[in-house]
């Protein structure tokens, strides 16, 4: 560890920082705070140096993350930790969320320190090397689970508008009821729906050491952007900003001991997904879809995708398989059917159960009930409980993986 300077901001011989009034604090004062923060083997300031990616502000909390090489992020930690101090006791200001991040593409970032040429070694199990033609692997993952955190599992689709989140919401449940601790984190920064599904409203408290207490209802501990911004406020941010928010919301939370947290993926196959995949090491990917072919086809690509980055693949749901109409109790096959079994037979991964469209779904879902703990006694929330069931199975028959390194071209 080495200290971290704070410099006095520019207009001021007496080194104080420039007071701000108790409006709204802007992205201009954070990044004037901001430029008083530097290392003692920089060349200026994290602000001059381009580290700082954008200033994100909403109702008094401020977010944003810092580039460092990937080699030195544990060194680099108070930093970190200094740019939040300052930003924090900036009037005005209710807390801030800081993260260091890794982006080999962005300018500007920290310099190595000088560092004594060795011979290279001989290659040998237990080292990796560049490949060959000079390629670098991009930022090594931190490869570190969550204390006190057992199996973290990922529930995804290839695309959205398939029940992903009240999947993932009910799946969650579903462990629960079979006796298991359980988590749920919502890793959508975009478009958080955990807050509604759970009908969990107001502010995370912040506990000792900077973690975060998680919200909790139905004895099911959560945590969602959606609980620390408006519902009404646009999330614009680039790759950077969404892994910092990810990784702190994984790491930076008091969610204890359980057995089991279920991630609610954002769809597609995006920076959350190779955050995911890089730097946490996952217990295995649930991949949920409809039966018709187009979203099959999406899902396929959801598959390859965690295979790519080698994500055990715990199953499939097929979600909306049929519809029973409620008056007459006559099925309707509305997209198809059978079309994620056939699938998960022809790739050789679990088919984990198919969930059936139904009103009540809907309406508990929308109501913030979901139907496991609404209506336990009901045949949907059966087929919840033996989905999750299932998954843990496949969970207890696999070890949990190391984060794999990823190779950017």
């Amino acid at each position: 560890m080495w200290p971290v300077a704070v410099s006095p901001l520019p207009g001021r011989r007496d080194g104080k920082v420039r007071e701000f009034q108790m409006s709204d604090v802007t992205k201009e004062q954070v990044l004037e705070v901001l430029g008083t923060i530097r290392g003692p083997d920089l060349e200026g300031d994290i602000v001059s140096l381009g580290m700082v990616s954008d200033v994100f502000i909403s109702d008094a909390k401020v977010y944003f993350s810092i580039t460092v090489p990937s080699s030195r992020a544990s060194e680099l930690e108070p930093l970190r930790m200094a740019a939040e101090k300052v930003v924090t006791a900036m009037p005005g200001v209710k807390g801030a969320l800081v993260t260091l991040t890794a982006d080999h593409k962005a300018g500007g970032a920290a310099p190595q320190k000088p560092q004594p040429q060795k011979p290279q070694p001989t290659a040998h199990a237990g080292h990796s090397h560049p490949p060959a033609g000079g390629q670098q692997r991009g930022p090594q993952s931190v490869k570190t689970g969550v204390p006190g955190v057992g199996a973290i599992i990922a529930v995804a689709s290839g695309k959205g508008g398939v029940g992903k989140s009240t999947t993932a919401v009910n799946l969650a449940l579903g462990f629960q009821a079979n006796g298991l601790k359980v988590g749920l984190l919502d890793a959508d920064i975009y478009g958080p729906s955990v807050p509604r599904l759970l009908k969990i409203s107001g502010r995370p408290q912040q506990v000792e050491n900077r973690y975060i207490k998680p919200m909790e209802n139905y004895g099911l501990k959560a945590m969602s952007m959606g609980f620390l911004v408006d519902e009404e406020t646009a999330m614009i941010w680039r790759g950077p900003m969404i892994q910092s928010a990810l990784l702190q919301m994984l790491r930076e939370v008091a969610w204890g001991d359980l057995d089991v947290l279920v991630v609610d993926m954002p769809p597609g196959t995006g920076d959350v997904q190779l955050t995911m995949a890089q730097q946490v090491p996952l217990a295995g990917a649930v991949i949920v879809s409809t039966p018709q072919d187009l979203a099959l086809a999406d899902a396929r690509k959801g598959i390859a995708m965690f295979k790519k980055v080698e994500v055990p693949l715990l199953g499939i749901i097929e979600n909306m398989s049929y519809f029973i109409a409620p008056d007459t109790g006559k099925r309707y096959d509305i997209f198809g059917h059978g079309g994620a079994k056939a699938e998960a037979e022809r790739i050789g991964v679990p088919f984990l159960g198919e969930v059936p469209l139904t009103i009540d779904i809907r309406e508990r879902s929308d109501a913030g009930t979901p139907v496991v703990v609404s209506d336990p006694e009901s045949t949907v929330a059966g087929i919840y409980r033996d989905i999750a069931a299932r998954a843990w199975s496949e969970i207890r028959g696999k070890p949990v993986r190391q984060a794999p390194a990823i190779v950017f071209e």
